[in-house]
Order: structure tokens, then sequence, then C-alpha cells
């Protein structure tokens, strides 16, 4: 192993983004604090902006209040967002697309196709506002100087795309294409190429810590297990041969060697969290739950 700790940070809407930084504040406050342990830290969907947040040079504590202040409209921006489509609707399309595809890359490219059939619905103003509410949402506009990385896929090809501060993006733009929702979101355009949500190829892309000693993930989807709730947003087919499930990608890590920490949420976490994570009435909650978990959770973990 060359490396010492990786920290994955997995997509779950505005309520897992906000358990996230709860958990990690929590741990922080335990005296295991993953802002300054973690040397590459890789963000998926909600957790690109999780990412953003560890990688600020913000202390744990204050990003937790960051989370639980009102939230700030972005500059310029007159009124709210257009209401996305119907969530029940939308997610049982993305199931279905999932359901017919015959292999990761199959269902890859299919919900590609999807998010760029749908940019028309959605319309141009739609994604130059996403791009203004997602710039207001970091902690700051540049990359970080420690490692980071940004997951997103490639809507023409289903195709990887790991944005990194030398990748020649910038980092609101990387944000937004990983957290581009097939169907509920514009895909990102970025440099002519569209992009689309990273959990589109796994909702923690873990495996790309390979080669790390320690490996923490902070999965909000992790712990469900079972028929969703209706209006959940997680649901996308994974499968073992895939590779895209959580379970295949944590025992490929631990079979190469590294020590795996797996971090859920917990009875109270889930039930914080609600049916859908992505009501911005959840992060409080969440978040809130998320920090009392964490500091349960430091008897548990270890990385240091």
């Amino acid at each position: 192993m060359d490396h010492n700790l990786a920290l994955v940070l997995g997509g779950g809407g505005s309520a897992g983004q906000a358990w996230q930084v709860g958990v990690i504040a929590g741990l922080a406050e335990a005296g295991l604090d993953l802002t300054e342990a973690a040397d590459l830290v890789i963000g998926t969907s909600a957790g690109s902006t999780t990412a953003a947040y560890v990688r600020s040079g913000i202390p744990a504590a204050e990003l937790l209040a960051m989370v639980l202040s009102p939230p700030v409209r972005p500059a310029g921006q007159d009124r709210p967002l257009p209401p996305p489509p119907p969530m029940t609707a939308l997610f049982e399309r993305l199931r279905a697309i999932g359901a017919a595809a015959t292999s990761g890359e199959d269902m890859r490219r299919a919900l590609g196709a999807f998010g760029l059939e749908s940019d028309a619905a959605l319309g141009p103003e739609m994604a130059a506002q996403r791009r203004a509410q997602v710039a207001s949402r970091l902690p700051h506009p540049d990359w970080p100087d420690r490692p980071m990385i940004v997951v997103a896929v490639n809507a023409h090809t289903g195709e990887l795309a790991a944005f990194d501060r030398d990748s020649g993006v910038d980092l609101v733009d990387a944000v937004t294409a990983s957290t581009a929702l097939p169907g509920g979101a514009p895909t990102h355009n970025i440099n002519g190429t569209h992009y689309v949500n990273g959990g589109v190829r796994s909702a923690e892309n873990a495996d790309l810590a390979s080669g790390f000693a320690t490996v923490v993930v902070l999965s909000p989807f992790g712990g469900r297990t079972g028929p969703l709730p209706e209006g959940q947003f997680e649901g996308l087919r994974r499968e073992p041969e895939w590779g895209t499930d959580l379970d295949s990608q944590v025992e490929a890590l631990r079979r190469q060697g590294s020590r795996v920490e797996l971090i859920t949420p917990d009875t109270d976490s889930v039930a914080a969290t609600g049916t859908n994570q992505m009501d911005l009435a959840t992060r409080v909650p969440s978040a809130r739950a998320g920090y009392a978990q964490g500091k349960r959770e430091a008897g548990r973990v270890t990385f240091a």
C-alpha cells in the first residue's frame, strides 16, 4: 500500500450530504478528524459537495454550523429554481431504465441518453441557475491543494469522469456535473461534453480508493435494505458482477489489502432523513442525527 487513508463520500441527496457533515463533525469532536487525516477524498453526487466541505480547511464544527444555517440564495437569482418533475414518476423511470440494462455500461449509456433527452424540457435557464446554486453552496470556488476526486459520468458514452485539480475543469463545474440527476436536472456541459450524476455508475465509487491502506466510506444509502419507500431517490440496479454495488466494492478493496471502515445511517439517522432525501427540510435533522451518530461511531471506527 502506497497511501494511508482515503475518505469516500457517497450520494444521498440534501439529507445525505447533511448527514455526512454531521458524522464528520461528531467523529472530529471525539478526536477522529477526517478533515485532517484523509490523504484523498472521493465525492460522488451529494458527496462531492461534502468533499468540498472536507477539503475547505474549515474546522469540522464550523462545517456543521454551516449546514445548520439557513440556505443562501445565489446572487442574482430573483426567484427559486423551477420545480423538478414529480419525483416518484422520475424515480420509476430511472429504475425502469436500470431494470432493462444488460450491463453496467449499458445502464450508464441509457441513463446518460435519458439525461440528454430531458435537457430540452428542462431548458438552458435551469442549467445556469443550477450552476449558480452549486457555486453558492461551496465553501471555496477553487480546487483544494490536497487530493480530491469528484465523480461524474459522460452522458454521451457512459464512461467514468474523475475530475481533480489537474483536470482543467473548475470545481463548481465538476460538482454541478456530479450532482446532475438524469431527468431531474439538466446534464452539465463542460467544453462541449455533457455529464450526469456520478451515482449513475455507483452511489459511492469506492473502487477509486484502490491502493489505500485504510478506506473510510460514508454511505447514506449503504444501510438501506429491502424495498425503498415511495419517493426514495436510490434504487438504481446494482449488480455484483457489474462491480457497482457497495458490498462488492468493499469486498474488492479488502481483498487488495485495504482496511475498510463503513459508516451507514443508524436507526435515528434513517428516521431523520425520511423518505425524500431531496427535500431541503431534511438537512437540519439529518445533520443533527449524523453528528450524534458520529460521536457514537468514534468508539467503533479506527483510522489513525
